[in-house]
């Protein structure tokens, strides 16, 4: 097979040179017939050969491995087989070749269609300081409490200076939306005037025809609360939000490494290391459209153009519970405990992202740290109170008293073991309801330290350590004395001096 080079030379030789042919295929290695043919050309022309079609042990299975390809690409590419993947499913189907082959084979159909004429252009797009945020969730996993566990990662950016924030959360519910903005403003210092968003369950109820929204009414709540106007993009066109697509894109890149390299306690631990990371990534990260400046530094520019933020927005869930008879409330399989007073009752269950508040009559009654694994029962002991007043054996078994605190629990062992000693540890826990924990857990504690364990003891301390002190008494009288008393021992020595010792008899 000639080159062009090889046939730039034969050329110079013959026509320039003015070899023979003979010298001219000593020279080249080629024969004088190919020689004679190529000199004949009217012109200098690439030389061009015919494709060879020769058959590839690769091509009974070429078509399979295009459709696993193909499935793959519409993928996250975190999810997506290797080429190495894909050759073992081949070899199951009884491919023979080797691994190279496959590798080549995938890598020129994906250049291929990187190449294809279906890839559309973009316009660049620039936005005022303060004008719009871009808002999107993504999908990662993370190592917390040992567990691997999948989180909803919030991305919020600013579209003109570009700077973002990350927050996990565990699920993808409005109280986390609500909570993602609330530390967004927070950090940015302000709201802009625009938010911009895919067309989210959170956010959008019904998607109509063109620009045609039905908006989630508790989302509009907080809209109108930080006074920012809402948009969402159109079907299919991420692009239109394709500054916070790309931060999902990078974060997931340089961010993520770090947080699936370690394991984490506890999700707000995560958090707050999230929330470090970006802010350092601000301060290093150049502006893509000012690359002398940082993009810290356009957020200084940017933040006056801002809206002031008001106080976070209250971005609880609502719903209506009614109580059991064992004063707990069902919640997404997890049940919370509520004062005994109001079993069989149907009272209103606030959900926020980390904790669970009920409410009865407009008062909160209970507050509760959320829990998200299933089947979780969450006490407060001090709801059933009340309930061990009418019934003091079920102090025995009761689970909810298994979270006393160490010291009424010891005293509750001692107490027990006496006879009637369950009616005396409710008389102890009606006088926390009463007097506070506080007062009957010293009470309890000096108990224990002088050894006098007894109920009759606990409530004396008590009500000692409750009644108010005594004021300072004041005596007035009108006697004055001529001279004042002084600590001047040598007086007596005077005294001796000058005494008559009398002998007595007796």
């Amino acid at each position: 097979m000639i080159t062009v080079g090889m046939l730039a030379k034969i050329r110079r030789m013959h026509f320039r040179d003015h070899l023979p042919l003979r010298e001219i295929s000593r020279q080249t290695g080629l024969s004088r017939n190919t020689i004679r043919q190529w000199l004949r050309q009217p012109e200098m022309k690439e030389p061009a050969y015919p494709a060879r079609n020769s058959a590839s042990i690769l091509d009974p299975y070429k078509d399979q491995l295009i459709t696993w390809i193909k499935s793959d690409s519409h993928r996250p590419k975190r999810d997506r087989r290797t080429g190495k993947v894909l050759f073992q499913l081949l070899q199951a189907q009884g491919y023979p070749g080797g691994y190279g082959r496959v590798a080549l084979f995938i890598r020129r159909w994906r250049e291929e269609e990187a190449a294809a004429p279906h890839r559309h252009a973009y316009v660049p797009m620039r936005f005022a300081p303060g004008e719009a945020f871009q808002f999107d969730w993504s999908c990662e996993y993370a190592t917390i409490g040992g567990i691997r566990r999948r989180l909803e990662v919030a991305h919020i950016k600013l579209a003109h200076s570009r700077v973002f924030l990350v927050v996990a959360y565990p699920l993808q519910s409005h109280e986390m939306l609500f909570d993602a903005h609330a530390r967004a403003f927070a950090a940015f210092g302000g709201v802009p005037r625009r938010g911009i968003y895919d067309n989210m369950k959170t956010a959008v109820d019904k998607v109509g025809r063109g620009k045609e929204r039905t908006v989630n009414a508790r989302f509009q709540a907080m809209c109108g609360h930080y006074l920012f106007e809402p948009e969402f993009c159109n079907r299919a066109a991420g692009w239109e939000k394709g500054i916070v697509e790309k931060n999902v894109q990078d974060r997931r890149r340089q961010l993520w490494a770090g947080v699936t390299a370690r394991h984490w306690p506890s999700l707000q631990e995560l958090n707050t290391w999230l929330a470090s990371e970006c802010r350092a990534a601000w301060a290093g990260m150049r502006h893509p459209d000012c690359p002398e400046l940082t993009l810290a530094s356009v957020l200084d520019d940017e933040q006056p153009h801002l809206m002031p933020a008001p106080k976070p927005f209250d971005g609880y869930i609502e719903q209506a519970v009614r109580v059991s008879p064992t004063a707990l409330v069902h919640y997404q399989r997890n049940r919370y405990s509520v004062p005994a007073e109001h079993a069989h009752h149907v009272i209103s269950l606030r959900v926020y992202p980390w904790e669970i508040v009920l409410v009865a009559d407009n008062r909160e009654i209970a507050r509760h740290a959320r829990r998200f694994e299933r089947h979780q029962t969450v006490y407060d002991w001090r709801h059933y109170i009340g309930v061990v007043q009418r019934k003091p054996g079920a102090l025995r078994n009761g689970a909810p008293f298994d979270d006393m605190p160490e010291a009424l629990q010891i005293l509750q062992r001692h107490l027990l073991r006496h006879e009637g000693g369950d009616r005396v540890m409710a008389q102890v826990l009606a006088a926390v309801a009463s007097q506070g924990l506080e007062a009957v857990l010293v009470a309890v504690e000096l108990a224990l330290e002088s050894g006098n364990i007894s109920g009759e003891h606990v409530l004396n301390v008590v009500a000692r350590l409750q009644s108010p002190a005594l004021p300072p008494t004041s005596i007035t009288s009108h006697l004055q004395l001529n001279e004042e008393p002084q600590a001047n021992v040598q007086r007596y020595d005077h005294l001796r001096q000058t005494t008559v010792e009398v002998d007595h008899v007796d």
